[in-house]
């Protein structure tokens, strides 16, 4: 018998175990992060005691969620766990947009239930040499109220429990800001993974400011960098593959109940936080 419920704080961890053996590498600190978003957006469903999948669906505010960490252990898959936990756990967005990011096997599920494609983001995987800029140094505490803010500026929604505990740093996760004027114009946030290094996000008035983020970035830590760049940044992901980045794959972005438009104007979303929570 397959019982769906709210997820424990200790199982959030086994769950990004699980993601790292489908390959996803998560970030050696995210679950405190994640978890910040919205302590009762996780799920699972558990057969015996057992858990065997998971999901989550966080709402950011009150007009929005995203849907994330989508995860069935291979012994349960075709035989209904995922779908009953699916339909427990889009309960919890109420009337909110769900928001999601999709491999291309999953899109045409995705869109039975209701999900359209409003764009993509392709992940880049290299490595860069280090950088130093004067404008460019760790983030504060007190940085971290106009980070939050210059994130909803370039992403479209405002996600304040997520960016503040993200900005907010941890052991393997740091952000860098780079300021003109004594004024905040961009960020970028690195953290360690199972393998290499995430960045994300990345937000900056122009290309040449991205590239001058990331350079400082990645004297952070040693290893590949893999960079989720959204479909509105298409000419930063040219400039990647100079720099000799490969495209890894792609998701689409996919809405459930309306539409998130990016921001149209500086700063520019060059990189995505996560494809787990957006």
């Amino acid at each position: 018998m397959i019982r769906c419920r709210s997820m424990l704080r200790s199982e959030l961890d086994t769950v990004l175990d699980w993601a790292a053996a489908e390959g996803w590498n998560p970030g050696l600190d995210d679950a405190d992060a994640f978890w910040a978003a919205d302590p009762e957006g996780f799920f699972v469903a558990e057969e015996d005691g057992t858990p065997v999948a998971a999901i989550s669906v966080v709402r950011h505010d009150e007009d929005y969620a995203f849907l994330g960490l989508y995860i069935c252990r291979p012994s349960h898959r075709g035989q209904g766990a995922g779908l009953s936990l699916w339909q427990h756990a889009m309960a919890h967005a109420g009337k909110r947009i769900v928001g999601l990011d999709g491999v291309p096997a999953q899109q045409d599920n995705y869109a039975r239930s209701g999900f359209r494609p409003e764009g993509k983001t392709v992940r880049h995987v290299g490595s860069l040499a280090p950088l130093s800029a004067g404008d460019i140094r760790r983030a504060s505490d007190r940085d971290i109220p106009v980070l939050v803010a210059l994130e909803a500026k370039a992403s479209g929604r405002l996600k304040p429990a997520y960016m503040r505990a993200w900005f907010a740093g941890a052991h393997g996760r740091q952000t860098f800001v780079q300021y003109v004027d004594d004024m905040p114009t961009g960020a970028v946030t690195i953290r360690r993974c199972r393998e290499g290094a995430k960045i994300g996000p990345l937000i900056a008035p122009d290309r040449t400011s991205a590239m001058a983020l990331l350079g400082a970035a990645a004297a952070y830590t040693p290893g590949p960098l893999s960079i989720d760049v959204p479909g509105g940044a298409e000419g930063f992901g040219e400039m990647l593959r100079r720099e000799g980045f490969e495209p890894s794959f792609e998701t689409a972005r996919m809405y459930a109940g309306g539409t998130v438009a990016p921001g149209i104007a500086p700063p520019v979303l060059f990189a995505v936080t996560s494809l787990e929570l957006g």
